[in-house]
């Protein structure tokens, strides 16, 4: 550098000058711009032509921000999706709940009205276990004969008869539906007083009444009650209705099939009868 300025002392004057110039002009286009804008349209023309290299520097830092808002976005509404489908189990499950209670308190309501209709005492008991064997329809009832439970004694529901103790427990009872295949009761139409027996099938919905004549006055629709006789089940109670009935001239008795009229299958409390038949035998049994 030494040598280079010995060679051309005049270089560094020049440079002096020339900036001393561009301050100069500098200083002017500030003065005019200040007082007239007239560089306002250069400024404009010179940011519209850097606006696209400021679009290109940005492009990285923006793309970046708007894949983290993404992301967030994305897991924001994963958690909000999961709570809310929490919540719909969990309405859901409450619904459930309300729609069985609901659905309890309609049947206790109408014990509640059969047993303003029934003139002997009764008692609402709960059904504690059914027998697993499909060819027998046996139930276990929480109360037993310390609660004065007797064998024989009469099971009925809101509709209807539903079966009869077999053996009774000091805590527990054993009972069988009218539907078991070896359960039969007397059993009348309430049309006309014709007696008759039904017998269980092995199905809840199906009772046989196969002692019937082809002349036998009894039809579709006729309402099947407890006859009284017996001892067992008090007079009066609904035990089915006649489903079908066929005549074949050949055949002496006719084909008569009767569906109960107590939903046997569809069933957690019962109600036990004590009639008033068994407490005056009781009680000359005393």
């Amino acid at each position: 550098m030494i040598s280079s300025y010995k060679q051309n002392p005049a270089r560094i004057p020049a440079l002096g000058a020339r900036a001393f110039a561009l301050l100069l002009l500098s200083l002017l286009l500030m003065f005019l711009d200040h007082r007239d804008n007239h560089l306002d349209a250069v400024r404009n023309a010179i940011s519209a032509a850097v606006y696209p290299m400021r679009i290109i520097v940005a492009a990285p830092v923006n793309f970046w921000a708007w894949a983290s808002d993404l992301s967030k976005s994305k897991k924001e509404l994963q958690t909000e999706n999961s709570r809310l489908r929490a919540e719909i189990l969990l309405t859901a499950a409450r619904l459930q709940r309300l729609t069985s209670l609901e659905a309890e308190n309609n049947r206790l309501r109408d014990f509640l009205e059969a047993r303003r209709r029934v003139q002997d005492e009764v008692r609402v008991v709960t059904i504690m276990a059914v027998d697993a064997n499909p060819f027998k329809h046996n139930i276990v009832l929480d109360l037993g004969s310390s609660q004065g439970v007797y064998a024989g004694q009469a099971i009925i529901n809101a509709d209807g008869i539903i079966g009869v103790v077999m053996e009774a427990g000091p805590l527990t009872s054993d009972a069988i539906l009218i539907s078991d295949p070896g359960h039969a009761l007397l059993v009348e139409v309430n049309r006309n007083g014709l007696r008759t027996l039904a017998y269980g099938t092995g199905e809840f919905g199906r009772l046989d009444l196969p002692g019937l004549p082809n002349n036998a006055d009894i039809r579709t629709g006729d309402l099947l009650v407890t006859s009284g006789l017996g001892g067992t089940f008090p007079s009066g109670y609904p035990v089915a209705v006649v489903d079908t009935v066929t005549r074949i001239p050949q055949d002496a008795f006719a084909e008569v099939t009767a569906t109960p009229t107590a939903a046997l299958d569809q069933m957690r409390e019962v109600m036990l009868i004590w009639s008033a038949q068994h407490d005056e035998q009781a009680t000359n049994d005393e």
